[in-house]
């Protein structure tokens, strides 16, 4: 990490939740397979709801019912749509931090970051209903200055502005900051607000290795940044 800053800490570090933070498959496949069931559809399984995180709740649930990582809303009824994302937002309410565990490394580095006094925040596309009570039932909330989800900008990654959100509310220059994520989201996002990004090799990336998007490193656990 040191090496992106000249030998020295970011002046802040932006983290991705879900497939950076926290392994959540488990709780968003829960909710993905009871919401198809009631709509009378065979369960999707972990292994396919694993390619289908990303892009927020309403992407998986439009993955989910048509079975495309890129569908075509013109071809989803709108109807069904809603009927099916609001079953999800009520089985995911239940499901959320069940099964969640935090990944490798993951509090070693906030313990590490937070002592040395590097402002930390969070930049996820999921819903600010479920990114609060996950961060509570990780006990990880204590970490973070600034939290984003999906829905508390007009735009989500990979659009810069809730990166560029953060780093204005920290007074950090994008030169000094640091993105970690997990996906081409979090890449392009950083990216388009001039800062490093560095990429977890386990993570959700829609099946492609992160490689592909060329981050500024990858790594396998939090543990290689200490």
């Amino acid at each position: 990490m040191r090496r992106l800053f000249n030998g020295e800490l970011p002046a802040c570090v932006i983290f991705d939740l879900d497939g950076t933070l926290v392994d959540s498959a488990l709780d968003l496949t829960a909710a993905v397979d009871n919401m198809l069931q009631a709509l009378g559809r065979e369960p999707a399984g972990e292994s396919r709801v694993r390619q289908w995180v990303g892009n927020g709740a309403p992407m998986l649930v439009k993955r989910a019912l048509t079975g495309e990582m890129y569908p075509n809303d013109e071809a989803l009824e709108p109807a069904l749509f809603q009927a099916a994302f609001e079953v999800f937002l009520a089985a995911y309410a239940q499901s959320n931090g069940r099964y969640a565990r935090l990944y490798p490394g993951v509090e070693e580095l906030l313990i590490h970051l937070q002592q040395a006094g590097v402002p930390l925040a969070v930049v996820t596309n999921k819903p600010m209903a479920f990114t609060t009570p996950l961060l509570k039932a990780m006990k990880i909330d204590g970490y973070f200055e600034q939290v984003l989800g999906g829905d508390s900008l007009p735009v989500k990654k990979p659009d810069p502005l809730p990166l560029q959100t953060v780093m204005e509310g920290f007074g950090s220059s994008p030169e000094r900051s640091l993105m970690l994520g997990d996906s081409r989201n979090d890449v392009d996002a950083a990216r388009a607000a001039g800062c490093p990004v560095i990429c977890v090799s386990y993570g959700y990336n829609h099946g492609e290795p992160v490689d592909a998007c060329a981050p500024d490193r990858v790594v396998d656990s939090f543990a290689e940044l200490l």
